[in-house]
């Protein structure tokens, strides 16, 4: 069995911040809010978090092929 990589840089599309983060495996992280411009990122029309949408890596769940915010 593959291991899930739990960190993703995560790019601010407002103000170009770039954070690397731990992203939870227990859970989808639908906001986050920009240390840079204090916006707070919702995931785009079709992913389930803002890893998915802003991030290098996607979300654990997605990378190993599971199920995810079900």
């Amino acid at each position: 069995m593959t291991e899930a990589i739990l960190e993703s840089t995560l790019t601010c599309p407002h103000c170009g911040l770039s954070k690397l983060e731990t992203m939870p495996t227990d859970a989808c992280q639908f906001y986050y809010e920009c240390e840079g411009c204090a916006v707070v990122l919702r995931p785009k029309a079709g992913d389930c978090c803002v890893f998915c949408s802003y991030g290098t890596v996607k979300c654990p769940p997605i990378q190993l092929e599971r199920p995810c915010c079900g």
